[in-house]
C-alpha cells in the first residue's frame, strides 16, 4: 500500500497543514472540502497512520502527522527540484540571462566573469541589476531576475537555494576631518552613539526589523552606495564600507579606518550567496556563469 503512495496526497497533505484546514487548502489547490478530505483520508489508509485530529472544530496535526510533514515535504521539494531541471535541460539554452547583484558585491570579481560570459556566449543577452539589501531577493522571488547575488541578508526564503560565493572584506571609516578619527584607539559604543552612522536602506519590506551592523541611534539612511561613499568622504558621518571601493581613499588619507568596540578585532565580512528559485534553477547559460563566478571569488 505504501508504493501507491502519489506525490497529489502529498501535496494536498502539506497544503491541509499549512492552511490549516480542509476547506482552505482546497482553495489553495481549487478543489473542493470533500476531494480534499477523501484524499487524506485515502492517504492516512494507505499508511495505516493518523495524520490529523479531527475531534475539533479545524482539523489537528498529529503527532505523527507533524513528524511525517516535514518528509513529505522533503519528498515533494526533491521532485519539484527533478522537475524543474530536467525542464532547464528541455529547453536548453536561455534565450536571455538576467542577473540581479547585491551592490556590495566586488566590481572587479563581477566584470571578469561578465567579460568570459559575453566570449562564451556571444547571442545570449545578459541583463544585470545592482540593488542592496532585500531588493536582490525580491527580483529572484518575483521571476524578474533568474540569478542573484545577495548578501547583508541573515536568511533566505524556502522556496530559495543559495551558494556561497565569497566573503566581501569590510572597513570602519569616517573622514579625517570628522570627530571620531582623532581617536588613535579603540572607540567604545557610547563614544559612537554621539555621531550620525550612514547606514545603506532596503527599499523592500523584506528586512524590516534587521539592523546590519547599526550602533548610533543617530541615523542617517541612504539608498545608495556611491551616495554613502560622498557623504562619508565630506565627513558628515561615520559608516562600513567594502574595503575595495575604499582602498584608494584609505591610501590617500580622504578616509581612515576606525577600530571600534563592537568588531574587534576587525569589521566583520559579509557574505555572498548566489540565490536562484528552486522551481526556475539556472538553465546551461546561469550555470556557467554561476560556476565562472565561484572561479572569480576564489581568486578574488
Amino acid at each position: 500500500m505504501l508504493d501507491g503512495v502519489s506525490m497529489d496526497q502529498l501535496r494536498t497533505f502539506i497544503a491541509a497543514a499549512d492552511e490549516g484546514s480542509f476547506s482552505a487548502a482546497g482553495r489553495k489547490l481549487r478543489r473542493t472540502q470533500s476531494v480534499v478530505s477523501q484524499t487524506l483520508a485515502n492517504l492516512e489508509a494507505q499508511i495505516n497512520v493518523p495524520l490529523f485530529d479531527r475531534s475539533g472544530r479545524y482539523p489537528r496535526l498529529t503527532e505523527e502527522g507533524a513528524a511525517l510533514l516535514s518528509k513529505a515535504r522533503l519528498v515533494v521539494g526533491d521532485m519539484d527540484g527533478f522537475k524543474a531541471t530536467a525542464r532547464a535541460i528541455a529547453e536548453g539554452l536561455e534565450p536571455e540571462l538576467s542577473v540581479v547583484v547585491d551592490v556590495m558585491y566586488p566590481m572587479s570579481s563581477l566584470t571578469v566573469a561578465v567579460g568570459e560570459f559575453r566570449d562564451a556566449f556571444p547571442h545570449t543577452p545578459l541583463r544585470l541589476y545592482v540593488e542592496a539589501l532585500g531588493a536582490v531577493v525580491q527580483r529572484v522571488l518575483e521571476r524578474a531576475c533568474r540569478l542573484g547575488i545577495s548578501g547583508s541578508m541573515p536568511a533566505v526564503p524556502e522556496t530559495v537555494d543559495a551558494e556561497k560565493l565569497l566573503d566581501v572584506p569590510m572597513v570602519t571609516v569616517a573622514a579625517p576631518k570628522h570627530p571620531l578619527a582623532s581617536f588613535k584607539r579603540v572607540i567604545r559604543s557610547r563614544e559612537l552613539e554621539e555621531h550620525v552612522q550612514l547606514v545603506l536602506t532596503d527599499r523592500t519590506p523584506l528586512t524590516d526589523g534587521k539592523s546590519f551592523g547599526v550602533f548610533s541611534p543617530q541615523i542617517w539612511r541612504l539608498s545608495d552606495l556611491g551616495a554613502k561613499h560622498a557623504f562619508l568622504r565630506a565627513g558628515l558621518g561615520w559608516g562600513h564600507m567594502p574595503v575595495a571601493m575604499v582602498q584608494a581613499d584609505l591610501i590617500a588619507g580622504d578616509l581612515v579606518p576606525l577600530q571600534i568596540e563592537n568588531f574587534q578585532p576587525q569589521t566583520p565580512p559579509i557574505a555572498m550567496y548566489a540565490i536562484y528559485r528552486r522551481d526556475t534553477p539556472p538553465g546551461p547559460a546561469g550555470r556557467w556563469f554561476l560556476g565562472r563566478l565561484k572561479q572569480t571569488s576564489n581568486e578574488y
